[in-house]
């Protein structure tokens, strides 16, 4: 089960240190890090599995429980499930496990389900990044639960040669051994086989046998080097006894254990005991909140200044861009779907920058409200980057002794991905959206929420017209009101970046004790948005947002550097090529 009560390390912090100790971190894959790749998640496999079992077990069509994504259809999966009364409880560790088996009781049918699952894919860019780092001597060994073979694709990529990598499995553990002996880097583990290999290891009763000789591997390379976990859950029992195994030895981890966690969800209880537990016995170990692995590995390469990212940066540019699809004219013609995503037709192209001793982005946001200045900054590597008066940038960051002060380029190239000068911007729209539209903020990592901070004003009666109401409390809970609002990010396509706007119910006074009920309502609430209301609802933010392409400053000041947007009112509209 998860675990609510969690400290997280900023990113950027993890960043910097990464930076400095790459060449003494190990990496240990799980499902989500070939999740870009197009390879399904676990998750992903146990929806369809549940789906599988349904249409065969009750004899219905496919396509009465077709689309995943609904959670009307997931409920009827679920109480399916439930009603065999054989199979573990949604969400428990062994889930996965045990529904793969009552799938596809067979070895031979679980190793062609995942042939076929895997067939056609290509490393992304965060493996191609791997490589990378292993090629400068950044990433001596990989450790994988996944079955693909994305990491050695990529190395065979970035080394140009398919013999760089050692990648050892369940059928040849001694690879492993005699590489690390020889320091034979890079290295890759696979600790449930190949998917390939005789061997499949992939249900409960096999996990539970996990080969010895390679969890001893794990155990002593623990001893030599850190560890960095990425797109691994924490669910299979052997492996997170694995780690609390390499605890009780002592010197582990001498360059840390950092423990990425994607978004904004918890991390299951165990994973949390073992970070806190390593704390305890006075080992480096945290967790970080991170976006996906692409991003992150395109953050922690550009954090390390002399790596040559050649390769990297031809792939990027190699990414496929479509042409802009015009805005459908009149009732007929082709085919086209309306996009939740508006151009930024002006945005800020320069910041302040100022070089001083403070810490990481949570720290430059202390500093600011404990200044109490009208300043919009967060941190990067190239220092404090800020928008505001010049006086109440250095008021603000004076106490951290300012080194250096001046203008401050923002990079197109640094927008395309989750990176400090992104955040900035997103940050700085944020507030001229509060300031300009008069909504309430409520920010997160990735998606910003914004509702109306007087739901009762004139300004708001189109958006009431639509929705019926805009502002109330959830039924049973009257400490948790709900608003009509959006949720807000930023994201690159087609060389430019775009504001994704979605229309969300908003909450105020959530909690753990409450968030299900929350969950609950906002689904019953939106579950008839079809196409003709989301049109509607579309248009209307839209509208509001653009301000009939009027400016919106975030700051609203006479000197230094205010960041100032213009929103189009038009939304992105794919069309079929061809239609």
């Amino acid at each position: 089960m998860p675990d609510s009560k969690t400290h997280y390390l900023a990113f950027d912090d993890f960043a910097r240190r990464f930076a400095l100790r790459s060449g003494k971190l190990m990496w240990f894959l799980g499902a989500g890090a070939s999740a870009a790749a197009g390879i399904p998640t676990a998750m992903d496999m146990v929806w369809e599995f549940k789906q599988r079992l349904f249409v065969s077990q009750r004899r219905t069509s496919l396509q009465a429980v077709s689309d995943l994504s609904n959670p009307i259809i997931r409920d009827r999966l679920q109480t399916h499930i439930d009603s065999l009364g054989r199979l573990p409880r949604m969400g428990y560790p062994d889930e996965y496990a045990a529904l793969f088996e009552e799938a596809y009781p067979n070895e031979a049918d679980r190793r062609a389900y995942l042939d076929s699952k895997m067939a056609g894919s290509k490393p992304s860019f965060g493996h191609l990044a791997i490589a990378t780092l292993m090629r400068a001597h950044r990433a001596p060994m990989v450790w994988t639960t996944n079955f693909d073979a994305l990491i050695a694709d990529a190395c065979a990529k970035i080394f140009d040669t398919t013999s760089a990598l050692t990648t050892a499995d369940l059928d040849a553990p001694e690879l492993a051994i005699n590489a690390i002996n020889e320091e034979r880097w890079p290295v890759e583990v696979k600790l449930h086989g190949d998917f390939r290999s005789r061997r499949l290891k992939n249900t409960a009763d096999e996990l539970r046998e996990q080969d010895a000789r390679l969890r001893q591997i794990l155990v002593d390379s623990c001893r030599r080097f850190g560890l960095v976990i990425a797109g691994y859950s924490g669910r299979d029992e052997s492996i997170m006894e694995t780690f609390e195994e390499v605890l009780d030895q002592p010197g582990v981890f001498p360059s840390g254990l950092f423990w990425l966690q994607y978004g904004d969800g918890q991390v299951l209880t165990r994973v949390s005991r073992l970070i806190k537990l390593a704390k305890q016995r006075g080992f480096d170990a945290t967790l970080v909140r991170i976006g996906n692995f692409d991003e992150t590995l395109r953050d922690l390469v550009n954090a390390i200044t002399d790596l040559d990212t050649t390769e990297l940066d031809s792939f990027a540019d190699s990414r496929r861009h479509w042409s802009s699809a015009p805005k459908p004219i009149g009732k007929k013609g082709w085919p086209v779907v309306r996009l939740n995503a508006l151009p930024i037709i002006h945005m800020p192209t320069a910041c302040t920058r100022v070089d001083c001793g403070i810490g990481g982005t949570a720290e430059v946001r202390d500093a600011v409200k404990k200044a109490g200045s009208n300043v919009i900054a967060v941190r990067s590597r190239s220092g404090v980057l800020a928008f505001g008066s010049d006086s109440e940038i250095r008021e603000t960051f004076e106490p951290f002794g300012i080194d250096d002060f001046d203008l401050y380029a923002l990079d197109p190239k640094r927008q395309r991905y989750d990176s400090a000068e992104r955040g900035l911007l997103r940050e700085s729209l944020t507030t001229a959206m509060e300031r300009n539209l008069r909504l309430d903020a409520i920010r997160h990592r990735r998606t910003d929420l914004l509702a109306p901070s007087q739901p009762s004003a004139v300004e708001w009666l189109p958006l009431k017209q639509i929705t019926g109401t805009l502002v109330g409390k959830v039924n049973g809970h009257p400490e948790l009101g709900w608003r009509e609002g959006i949720g807000v990010r930023l994201d690159w396509a087609g060389g430019r970046l775009w504001m994704l706007f979605e229309p969300r119910i908003v909450f105020d006074g959530i909690s753990d004790d409450n968030r299900s009920a929350a969950t609950s309502f906002a689904r019953e609430r939106t579950v008839r948005r079809y196409n003709g209301y989301v049109h509607r609802l579309l248009e209307f933010w839209s509208d509001r947002i653009s301000m009939g392409g009027k400016e919106l400053r975030a700051l609203g000041i006479g000197d230094g550097i205010d960041a100032v947007f213009r929103i189009s009112h038009v939304t992105g509209y794919s069309r079929r090529v061809g239609a």
